[in-house]
């Protein structure tokens, strides 16, 4: 029992309180890092709002999302109080990253290699965009798309839609959360292909980005939004910097 105790990064999934820490990094570098690239994410509805609050002024964009940042640990200080958020739990997210990441990949690039499917790089993407906007744009990514796509889409919607389909049995309930995964991992794989800087389509990235989304649904559902952030952020890097 003391050993739980003394290791509670490693025991259960995260809470809200821990998401909130684990992913407010995330947050403060990718908005002060984005504004100086001509792109940003596309799931990211906030940064034009900042600029527009801060009238293009550099120096008050930086204060409102500094002040952001503040007013996200002042939250952490009043709902930690009596809880202690150590350096070792964003050492044991940022193992969980690397560890999901690494069998992430393999298992998308073992499903795309049974498939048999033809085509060029297994998870293509723009070209490298460079270390400081690759770091950017893929912690980026892990905060936005993981809360558009696993909170919102899967999660929300999931809800949504057993609230609707009550009464059914549990084990129709289970098939409909399984089968919404699928289709959110589906429109997961195909926002990348949308818009200006979307890749080509091609079958074969698709299949694998669908995996993907799919792993990225498993570890937000049993390790929570925190470890899902940690581990699109990480996979990026990997992708756009490493």
């Amino acid at each position: 029992m003391a050993e739980a105790e003394a290791r509670p990064e490693r025991r259960s999934g995260s809470d809200p309180w821990s998401d909130l820490a684990l992913t407010l990094p995330f947050f403060v570098i990718y908005h002060l890092g984005v504004v100086f690239l001509p792109v940003r994410n596309a799931a990211d509805l906030v940064t034009l709002e900042l600029v527009k609050l801060a009238d293009n002024d550099l120096a008050k964009y930086g204060g409102l999302t500094l002040a952001i940042g503040v007013v996200f640990v002042a939250v952490l200080a009043v709902l930690g109080r009596h809880r202690e958020l150590r350096w070792q739990r964003f050492a044991w997210a940022a193992s969980e990253g690397v560890l999901y990441a690494v069998a992430m990949r393999l298992v998308a690039g073992y499903v795309v290699g049974k498939l048999r499917l033809a085509g060029g790089d297994l998870a293509p993407g723009v070209e490298a965009p460079g270390v400081f906007a690759g770091l950017v744009l893929a912690v980026g990514a892990g905060f936005y798309e993981e809360i558009a796509f696993r909170v919102i889409l899967f999660g929300l919607g999931a809800k949504v839609l057993r609230l609707f389909a009550e009464p059914i049995p549990v084990v129709q309930v289970r098939l409909l959360t399984i089968g919404w995964a699928i289709f959110v991992a589906a429109a997961f794989s195909g926002w990348h292909y949308v818009g200006a800087l979307g890749d080509p389509f091609e079958l074969k990235s698709f299949v694998f980005r669908w995996v993907c989304g799919l792993a990225f649904t498993l570890i937000y559902v049993f390790r929570g939004f925190g470890p899902a952030v940690w581990t699109h952020a990480v996979y990026d890097i990997w992708v756009l910097v490493l």
